[in-house]
C-alpha cells in the first residue's frame, strides 16, 4: 500500500511534537551541563600526583567510553534501586547522559590542556602561582580554545542521543512520535517530523559552535 503524506494529521500533531521537543531541549542542556562539570573535574583528576584515584579515574572513563549510552541509561534505572538508589526516569536518563558523555569530555579537556605550551607551566611556576590559579586563570583557558570543536560536537551529540532516553519512558521527541504513531496508526508524519525538528536545532548549534569558537580565538589570541 503507497502510503500518502496527510497535512490535516501533520498539522494536528505538531503541536505535541513541539511540546516534546522543549523536554528534549531540557533534557540535552542538563546533561550537557552536568558533562562540561564533571568532565573537566574528570580531566584534572587525572594529572594529580595521588597515583592510585589517577588510575581509578581513568579505568572510570575508559568503561564508560567503552559501554553503549542505553545500557548505562538501564543501570541507572533499573540497578540503582537494588542498592537503594531510586530514580524517576527523567533524573535517572539525565544523569545517564551526563555521565556519559562526562567521560568524552574529559579526553576533550586532556587534549586541550595538554595543547598548551610548556612554556606556560614554567611561567606559573615562576610566578609561584597555585595549583589553583594555574589551571582556572593561565591554562585552561588557553586550552579552551583547542577544545571548543570537541565540545561542540558532544553538545551535537547529547541531542541526537536523547531518543534514548525513551526505553525508560521518558516522554521526549522520539517516545512522543511513537506513541502518536501508535495512537492513530501513521508513523510516516510523526517520525519524519521528528528527523526535522532535530535537523533544525542541530545545524544552527553546530554554526553557533563554531561563531563561539571565533570569538574564542579573537578573545584569547593564537
Amino acid at each position: 500500500m503507497m502510503l500518502t503524506w496527510r497535512w490535516d494529521f501533520t498539522w494536528e500533531v505538531l503541536p505535541r511534537l513541539l511540546w516534546a521537543t522543549l523536554n528534549t531541549l531540557f533534557a540535552a542542556g542538563v546533561g550537557y551541563a552536568i558533562a562540561l562539570v564533571l568532565g573537566l573535574l574528570l580531566a584534572l583528576a587525572q594529572r594529580t600526583k595521588w597515583k592510585l584515584l589517577t588510575l581509578a579515574v581513568r579505568e572510570f572513563v575508559e568503561f564508560v567510553r567503552s559501554t553503549p549510552l542505553v545500557l548505562q541509561i538501564f543501570f541507572v534505572f533499573y540497578v540503582g534501586p537494588q542498592f537503594g538508589i531510586t530514580l524517576p526516569p527523567w533524573t535517572s536518563g539525565i544523569i545517564a547522559i551526563g555521565l556519559h558523555y562526562a567521560a568524552y569530555m574529559s579526553e576533550v579537556y586532556r587534549a586541550g590542556i595538554e595543547a598548551v605550551p610548556r612554556g606556560q607551566w614554567e611561567a606559573c611556576r615562576a610566578l609561584n602561582l597555585s595549583t589553583r590559579d594555574t589551571y582556572f586563570r593561565a591554562i585552561i583557558p588557553q586550552a579552551m580554545v583547542p577544545a571548543v570543536p570537541g565540545m561542540g560536537n558532544y553538545l551535537v551529540g547529547i541531542l541526537k542521543d536523547t531518543p534514548m532516553l525513551s526505553v525508560i519512558g521518558v516522554t521526549e521527541l522520539m517516545h512522543t512520535a511513537n506513541a502518536i504513531g501508535s495512537e492513530n496508526y501513521r508513523f510516516l508524519e510523526p517520525f519524519t517530523l521528528v528527523g526535522l525538528i532535530f535537523l533544525f536545532i542541530s545545524l544552527p548549534t553546530a554554526g553557533l559552535v563554531k561563531l563561539f569558537e571565533r570569538r574564542l580565538r579573537s578573545a584569547i589570541g593564537p
